[in-house]
């Protein structure tokens, strides 16, 4: 721990270092200065402890998030993609009476993430794609009951930058059917629908504290689930297979009982984590707020022509926003290349909706998942029109307000 003395020196060490970080205010990243100073300290306690593996603080954070969470069993893993793995290979492992085989069907948006959709198919299953709601961007729970989804055995559901499909329905679907639900949350942590948490519907829940995410140790993930056999399996796959650390009696030190992985963090990473989970709904309420301001901003404006389309949460849901979605609107879309180079060179940092329809993508082609060239209207529609912005942990400044403002509705008209 850290004495008062030289807490007090590394914090004016830190603000000296601000203060040589002469970056411009109307520079728009997805995430400005993402670490507070308490969250550095944190991290340089352990680094000056020389215990930096997965240690005490990594079990706290885990008590800790799954607490919070809703979630008995709680793991933390050196990334929200690494915590889709476990869960990929958690139900396919022979340990489990419902073990899932070779070739069995998921259902998986086609508005996907690529770390959301290869560790399925790495665990020998086969995706099912199915489109999304226009109005959440989240798989479109409706579809469901169409007979191309009848032999599914799983679903890979996301929840997409905050927000979500109607959670109950498709619990209800994967419970009626005895199929696998695992939510993917890695955009989402701290939204809530009616009075749970996303992550907790189904038999796994998976999140990401990648940098720019609702909180961020620069890497590093959780995934949560509900029995302690998922939990035992989860922790033997995360640590080569071995059960060290599953049991008080003693056995030898390396028994191996499973098959594994390596992907355990670092207490240098857990330790970040924690001091920013510390901050998430006050972090989470900045975000609501820096929302509401630009939009208002953009829509109190004289140069306001309904230029874009802003999605709202789903009924039910109390969302924790990540970025600030845009889908442009038609008369303005053939502006769309042109309009996002400006953007980036005006500095306002963009990304594409997770990664569009990833059936477009080169890797889908080269692996043919689309062999029967299914279409996903929705899904491609969103490639077309969406982007999307940061949103500040920190309340956005009027002069930031204001070039977002003025940057945003430069777009020009189609021609």
């Amino acid at each position: 721990m850290i004495s008062k003395k030289d807490s007090i020196y590394l914090e004016g060490l830190l603000k000296k270092y601000e203060k040589l970080d002469k970056s411009d205010e109307n520079v728009y990243p997805l995430l400005d200065k993402g670490f507070a100073t308490n969250d550095i300290i944190k991290g340089i306690e352990v680094l000056l402890s020389r215990q930096i593996t997965m240690s005490n603080i990594t079990r706290k954070f885990e008590n800790e998030f799954g607490k919070f969470i809703g979630s008995k069993y709680a793991l933390m893993v050196n990334s929200g993609s690494s915590a889709n793995l476990l869960a990929a290979f958690a139900i396919i492992n022979p340990s489990k009476k419902n073990k899932l085989k070779r070739g069995d069907e998921f259902i998986i948006p086609s508005l996907c993430w690529s770390t959301s959709l290869w560790p399925m198919i790495q665990a020998g299953l086969k995706p099912k794609f199915i489109d999304v709601n226009l109005k959440s961007f989240c798989l479109d729970e409706n579809l469901l009951a169409q007979k191309k989804y009848k032999n599914c055995r799983a679903i890979m559901n996301i929840h997409i930058l905050g927000n979500c499909s109607n959670i109950k329905k498709i619990t209800n679907f994967a419970k009626k059917n005895k199929i696998y639900l695992i939510e993917d949350t890695c955009e989402a942590l701290g939204s809530r629908y009616a009075s749970r948490y996303l992550g907790t519907f189904g038999d796994f829940g998976t999140y990401s504290f990648y940098y720019s995410h609702q909180i961020t140790s620069g890497e590093g993930g959780m995934i949560v689930c509900k029995t302690k056999e998922d939990y035992n399996l989860l922790h033997s796959l995360r640590s080569h297979g071995w059960d060290r650390g599953l049991y008080n009696k003693k056995k030898k030190n390396f028994n191996f009982i499973n098959s594994g992985f390596n992907l355990r963090p670092l207490d240098l990473t857990a330790a970040i984590a924690l001091s920013q989970f510390k901050r998430l709904k006050e972090m989470m309420n900045t975000r609501k707020k820096n929302r509401d301001l630009i939009i208002k901003s953009l829509k109190k404006s004289n140069n306001w022509k309904n230029q874009f389309t802003f999605f709202e949460p789903t009924n039910n849901l109390n969302p924790s926003w990540f970025g600030f979605p845009i889908l442009i609107n038609k008369d303005f879309i053939n502006s769309k290349t042109s309009f996002l180079k400006y953007l980036n060179l005006k500095g306002i940092e963009t990304r594409p909706i997770l990664s569009g329809n990833f059936l477009k993508q080169p890797a889908a082609k080269l692996y043919e998942l689309n062999k029967k060239k299914y279409i996903f209207k929705n899904s491609q529609e969103i490639e077309k029109r969406g982007f999307f912005i940061g949103l500040p942990t920190k309340r956005i400044l009027n002069s930031q307000i204001n070039n977002l403002k003025e940057s945003l509705l430069n777009i020009k008209k189609n021609k």
